[in-house]
């Protein structure tokens, strides 16, 4: 529940926040409700689809592909959910930038309503289609009921467009910085733990090397079938008794995601201001 309540709510606000500055920036033009609106509504239903191409993958490959296919699943949330960090990392504010942009042409009449309808659905079928793809994970990794994911993405929603809308109305001042670090680094442990399920599957087809099975055993103190241990499992990947190989990804993945996106945060700081402050072209 509280990995799907993260992702969720992660992804609601990320949408939220690029859909509540193209409407500060378009505040006062007649009829664009209906043109955001519209475009909300196309990106989710877009999602919807993704969503409904994933069950069918999922019942193609019922029995012995299974598990190859569920490895592959986690394996692209992995790659999805890195990429996304690093991403965020060096692109966040060059894109708060070109949506503020955006409605501004709009507001001025050099960019059509539909230019803007079209980029918020991109916006919310992007953050949507990466919901579907991690919780998807989420589910196979911490092997979670239908029901605690469901609450858990509830309050995502309810979180992330409550967070979007007093930002908007800029009731509450958060400094978005702060906030993208703190998730980041909870994503960037969800990845590892995705990863680490991935190889301990792929190592029980005997597709990869175990490396050793039951390196410890922490059953005594938190079981994988506790309430808590569940939930250690769906946030970071926590294993009583891991494999090797399960223990090296969670290890690599971990490294690669804070060490890339720290390097990337370390360029940006020593580029020079007149190499910042150029227009893109």
């Amino acid at each position: 529940m509280l990995a799907s309540l993260l992702i969720v709510f992660r992804e609601v606000m990320e949408a939220g926040l690029i859909i509540g500055i193209v409407l500060a920036a378009t505040r006062g033009i007649s009829g664009r409700t209906g043109w955001v609106l519209g475009g909300i509504v196309a990106g989710l239903a877009g999602a919807i689809l993704v969503a409904l191409f994933a069950g069918r993958l999922e019942e193609a490959f019922a029995g012995n592909g299974q598990e190859v296919f569920n490895a592959a699943i986690l394996c692209i949330a992995v790659v999805m959910l890195g990429w996304h960090n690093l991403w965020m990392a060096s692109h966040g504010r060059q894109m708060a930038a070109e949506m503020k942009a955006l409605g501004q042409q709009v507001a001025r009449g050099d960019r059509s309503m539909l230019a803007m309808a079209v980029v918020i659905a991109i916006a919310v079928l992007r953050e949507g289609s990466e919901v579907v793809l991690f919780l998807y994970g989420i589910a196979i990794s911490a092997e979670i009921g239908f029901g605690a994911m469901l609450a858990g993405g509830l309050l995502g929603i309810l979180g992330g467009a409550a967070l979007s809308f007093v930002l908007y109305r800029g009731l509450l001042a958060i400094p978005l910085r702060w906030l993208f670090s703190v998730t980041s680094g909870l994503v960037a442990l969800l990845a590892a733990g995705m990863a680490g399920q991935a190889a301990a599957l792929l190592a029980r087809d005997d597709i990869l090397p175990a490396w050793g099975y039951g390196l410890w055993d922490t059953s005594w103190l938190l079981s994988d079938g506790s309430l808590a241990g569940r939930a250690a499992t769906a946030l970071v990947g926590y294993s009583a008794q891991p494999l090797g190989i399960q223990v090296a990804a969670w290890i690599t993945t971990l490294l690669v995601l804070v060490l890339g996106a720290r390097l990337i945060r370390q360029s940006q700081g020593q580029a020079p201001p007149s190499a910042q402050a150029r227009p893109r072209p």
